[in-house]
């Protein structure tokens, strides 16, 4: 798995561990199934989502089935124990034209302007996640194909299409800024680089980001991975093939992109209104004439 996958369940653990103790359980053969109910219960006081309590389920589940593997204990307290699954509640996404004044928000006076602008149009014009694209190697670009390599998930490669927008965008910030800020520090061939010429962090990109949202005008919540479900929501709206999305995402599973599927209902009544016969009088105009 990846790395930050890895830390993410070491930290579920240690909760799930300083849960345990709290309740004075020092033996795992000792814990029920009314102590995983209770440690669900608190993950949703804490106001986690459902993507994260899903995941610290699993973190616990394996972790008693690695134990029934090792003869430590013989009874699965997780066995039977479900939540709802995440990839049913539509995720919170942009609109195209919210995509567009988000967009143009970076002042391209200014070096770190311009890189915004390429790091933004790269986003959305890929749907990568924001770890793929802090990541990104100058020499991953294709340019004669509009196509970037990226690394993803599990070290796993892929080729997502980027287009020549974002392309333009990026070409201006290579034959620039970029060379001012690699001056600066030792970022080697990484393509997206901080003030100080360093690989940029993630936690600047979300800094970033919510800063030209708010510039926009936007101000529900946002985080780069909005962008990356605007992306999928906007060409599953536009009739791209759901394998398609699932390749440009990099998801092993098309079940998880089949959440992109799960339109709001106000953009089902908008086609049904313009598409239907009935409703768009196409069917009384074709019989009167």
């Amino acid at each position: 798995m990846a790395a930050n996958t890895v830390e993410a369940y070491q930290r579920d653990l240690l909760r799930y561990i300083a849960f345990l103790q709290e309740r004075a359980i020092d033996d795992f053969s000792s814990v029920s199934h009314r102590d995983i109910y209770a440690f669900l219960e608190m993950l949703h006081e804490l106001t986690l989502s459902a993507a994260s309590v899903s995941r610290n389920l699993s973190a616990v589940r394996a972790l008693h089935h690695f134990l029934i593997g090792e003869n430590v204990t013989s009874v699965d307290p997780t066995e039977n124990i479900v939540v709802p699954k995440p990839w049913m509640k539509l995720p919170e996404i942009l609109t195209a034209n919210e995509m567009a004044r988000l967009l143009v928000q970076p002042d391209t006076a200014t070096d770190t302007g311009i890189r915004d602008r390429a790091l933004l149009e790269t986003a959305y014009a890929t749907g990568v996640r924001v770890s793929e694209l802090v990541n990104m190697k100058t020499a991953d670009i294709y340019w004669q194909d509009e196509f970037i390599r990226v690394l993803g998930k599990g070290d796993k490669e892929r080729l997502v299409p980027v287009g020549a927008a974002a392309l333009n965008w990026i070409r201006v910030y290579m034959r620039g800024p970029r060379i001012h800020l690699a001056a600066l520090g030792c970022g080697g061939d990484v393509l997206f680089l901080n003030r100080f010429g360093k690989k940029l962090s993630r936690q600047s990109v979300w800094i970033h980001l919510k800063k030209y949202a708010r510039q926009a005008g936007i101000y529900t919540f946002i985080s780069p991975h909005t962008i990356r479900h605007s992306f999928a929501t906007h060409l599953i709206e536009g009739g791209a093939d759901l394998r398609a999305v699932q390749e440009m995402l990099g998801h092993a599973d098309i079940i998880t992109t089949q959440i992109y599927t799960h339109l709001d209902r106000d953009y089902l009544k908008q086609v049904h209104h313009r598409f239907h016969p009935l409703e768009s009088g196409r069917l009384w105009k074709a019989q009167n004439e």
